[in-house]
């Protein structure tokens, strides 16, 4: 199959808008800092399908995000297809290119290089040449969406469906609840698992997706259980820590942490900093009208989502270092779109991707936009 690259590198020359750099701090325990938007010249860009009217742009997300070993960037979109940066130029891959379907909900690089993608049409993989296409449920399945990939530390692949989850070995792909040695004294059904991580002491746990209704279940090797914290039945993100705390993102109530005995909400506890009262003196707390992706970086710094956009707001992204929190507020320019994935570059930079297919890089002190 020969694969087509479709290479946007292109060389524009914007105005950058200055939105000051002055810090404001509110107390001694969380500092606002207003960051400018910039558009440097020559730079690449991602370049989205111009012909989609912006209604329908608006539901093409960068949903998901990956650093791979090369220290390249994969960029996987509900809309456009997967993007590949390798720092130089954007790479689209598309249906025409063997993606199974341009909307796609994970990206996974395995232990031997291959890079995965769960898309809308089931999920295919990309070997360094070719894409090729990889079968998870029977073909004559209607629901083929497949919304998370997990390797875990012996080499099974665990892939989310909206049918279910099932478990590649090497030799073949089944529906992981229908192995009898699984205790599932609660009969849960684990559909629209949106994200599967596995922890320090190898227990795989499940992310409830819109409609799963099942919060966040953990699966210890012999019995699979499940947990509602903070009430939240639709859990759409999981964070594992160096330190080995477990962070979720509920779609309703906010963040919470999980020690390996209890959790901790960190909204109400030492989140309650992280939204400062908004232009109508209410305090807005982030477990009240919004979620996202959270992210650790290379020192140890704990990433998130203040309010989504979207829903009203220029909830910036945060830093947690541990002690206090700093918000980084989204500049001026930046969309109205809502943050649906962050990763970090080998350089340090956290890329941002959002609603419209846009995508920023910010560096510590502006944001940089990579899309138009």
């Amino acid at each position: 199959m020969k694969l087509k690259r479709f290479i946007t590198s292109i060389f524009l020359t914007f105005i950058g808008t200055a939105y000051c750099m002055a810090q404001v701090k509110a107390d001694s325990s969380k500092d606002s800092i207003l960051l400018r938007l910039t558009t440097i010249n020559a730079q690449p860009k991602l370049r989205t399908n111009q012909s989609i009217d912006r209604l329908s742009k608006l539901s093409h997300n960068i949903h998901c995000s990956l650093l791979d070993r090369a220290d390249n960037l994969w960029f996987g979109t509900t809309g456009d297809g997967v993007y590949h940066f390798d720092g130089k130029s954007f790479t689209n891959f598309t249906v025409e290119d063997g993606l199974s379907d341009n909307c796609v909900w994970s990206v996974l690089e395995d232990k031997t290089g291959n890079i995965w993608f769960g898309t809308d049409a089931g999920v295919c993989f990309y070997d360094g040449k070719s894409i090729a296409s990889f079968q998870v449920e029977p073909i004559d399945s209607l629901r083929r969406a497949v919304y998370s990939i997990l390797q875990d530390q012996r080499g099974i692949l665990w892939f989310g469906t909206a049918n279910g989850v099932y478990c590649y070995d090497g030799k073949s792909c089944k529906r992981f609840l229908e192995n009898d040695n699984v205790i599932n004294q609660k009969g849960l059904h684990l559909k629209r698992v949106e994200r599967i991580l596995e922890d320090k002491d190898g227990n795989i746990w499940f992310c409830s997706g819109m409609g799963g209704g099942e919060g966040v279940c953990r699966y210890d090797g012999n019995s699979i259980t499940n947990f509602k914290p903070n009430g939240d039945v639709w859990v759409p993100y999981i964070l594992k820590d160096k330190a080995g705390n477990i962070w979720f993102s509920g779609r309703s109530h906010g963040y919470f942490r999980f020690d390996g005995e209890i959790f901790t909400d960190f909204t109400e506890g030492v989140g309650a900093i992280l939204i400062p009262e908004n232009q109508t003196g209410n305090s807005c707390l982030m477990g009240k009208v919004g979620f996202g992706p959270m992210l650790e970086d290379k020192t140890g710094n704990i990433w998130f989502v203040g309010k989504m956009i979207r829903f009203g707001g220029d909830g910036g992204i945060w830093r947690y270092d541990g002690k206090s929190c700093t918000n980084y507020s989204v500049p001026q320019g930046f969309g109205d779109e809502g943050i649906w994935s962050m990763v970090e570059d080998a350089e340090g930079n956290i890329w941002v991707g959002t609603s419209n297919t846009s995508l920023f890089r910010f560096d510590g002190k502006c944001f940089t936009r990579y899309s138009e």
